[in-house]
């Protein structure tokens, strides 16, 4: 099993001065006011997936060019350091950047926790990550993966899901190549052919053994996905997964049938709540899920109800992997202990991050909840240049 992420070091990146030997735990819930540095914590991790496949440059430009990334602009801070433990490896790495407004790869070495002071040394300078070559990479010392390939398989395993886009011409909403079912792609840009192979589709290629191993527990996660969602969506009756050839292609849609009708709905005509509700529930009910899932504000346009039912979601997510979500709503923070909670605020310009504690809140907790203490600044979670604190 791939291994979450244990501790993190972030120095240097974006709003994040300095975040040192920070202990992440399964559940990592991240509140805090506009602008405090939540989204930052998640970029960092889209930065990483982009360094695992090779599109570190492409992510820089994105994102508007090198000098935006580092904290206070190059000039204030020239490197970007991080170093991440997980399972029994770590991995570090240095970035900088040039005259031509690129990231650059200093360097990134890895570490076997059995063996402390033999860290591999890899000085590069190079526009990307050695990550993308390192998967897969055998051990010189017998038929297992090396520290590297180790490394690399995690990292390119922490998924960052976003489903804000959930307009007209979304990826969600149109047809999608039926054989793209490996895995839920970070915007839901393949769920009709993600939930079509969990359901049972015999779309696999000849040379892949079938996914998942067995096809009785795809088709039972397929159920609990579909009955989730009927729970706030009961005139939802099932999907309608059908492929068919476009031309040389063979393609798919997220039909979907109403109760007491057999005509096919289409994707389009589903509300943005209910089909952003069907990316949530398919990411966190997936059979096998990325080691590491990080999804910003998934409250975005759902219902009470919703945000109650997700919260038991992500909660029990929890137990099968490790989850971390930022979010600004106080009434999905209720349905959370206070150690799960990590409070971002802004000093100075840098992000701050403080993990609550319950000793600290208990007499609170008698009376309020942990949303209402967020409203009522008990908790100081909100627009101000102060300390993320409890106040007395």
């Amino acid at each position: 099993m791939l291994a979450p992420l244990k501790r993190l070091t972030i120095e240097g990146f974006k709003s994040i001065q300095s975040l040192k030997d920070f202990d992440m735990r399964s559940l990592n819930v991240l509140i805090g006011a506009n602008g405090a540095g939540k989204s930052n914590f998640v970029d960092f991790f889209r930065m990483l997936r982009a360094m695992s496949e090779v599109g570190l440059e492409n992510f820089v430009k994105d994102g508007g060019g090198s000098d935006g990334y580092f904290f206070d602009g190059p000039k204030q801070t020239p490197e970007i350091k991080a170093h991440l433990t997980f399972g029994e490896n770590e991995y570090r790495f240095v970035l900088g950047t040039n005259v031509e407004n690129k990231i650059l790869v200093k360097n990134e070495d890895t570490l076997w926790v059995k063996k402390p002071d033999e860290w591999s040394l890899n000085l590069l300078g190079r526009t990307e990550s050695l990550l993308k070559y390192w998967k897969g990479q055998q051990s010189k010392w017998g038929p297992y993966l090396s520290v590297e390939g180790r490394v690399a398989a995690a990292i390119s395993a922490w998924t960052v899901y976003h489903f804000h886009d959930t307009s007209r011409t979304a990826r969600m909403r149109r047809e999608q190549s039926v054989r793209d079912f490996r895995e839920l792609a970070p915007d839901a840009g393949n769920i009709a052919a993600f939930l079509y192979r969990m359901k049972g589709g015999q779309c696999r290629l000849p040379s892949e053994p079938f996914w998942p191993p067995n096809m009785g527990d795809g088709a039972k996660h397929y159920r609990r996905i579909l009955e989730t969602v009927q729970l706030i969506a009961p005139f939802l009756d099932d999907f309608l997964l059908e492929p068919e050839m476009k031309g040389e292609n063979e393609v798919i849609r997220l039909e979907w049938r109403q109760k007491s009708s057999s005509f096919p709905f289409q994707a389009w005509q589903l509300s943005d709540g209910t089909i952003r509700f069907i990316c949530l529930a398919t990411a966190l009910l997936q059979p096998n899920p990325p080691a590491t899932i990080v999804i910003d504000e998934p409250e975005l346009g759902l219902h009470p109800f919703a945000l109650e039912l997700l919260a038991s979601l992500v909660k029990e997510a929890a137990t099968r992997t490790q989850i971390i979500i930022s979010t600004q709503s106080p009434a999905l923070l209720n349905s959370f202990e206070p150690e799960d909670v990590v409070v971002v605020d802004r000093v100075s310009g840098a992000s701050r991050f403080l993990r609550l504690e319950e000793a600290g809140l208990k007499d609170w907790l008698d009376d309020f909840t942990l949303g209402e203490l967020v409203q009522k600044n008990i908790i100081e979670a909100g627009p101000g240049e102060q300390r993320a604190t409890i106040a007395n």
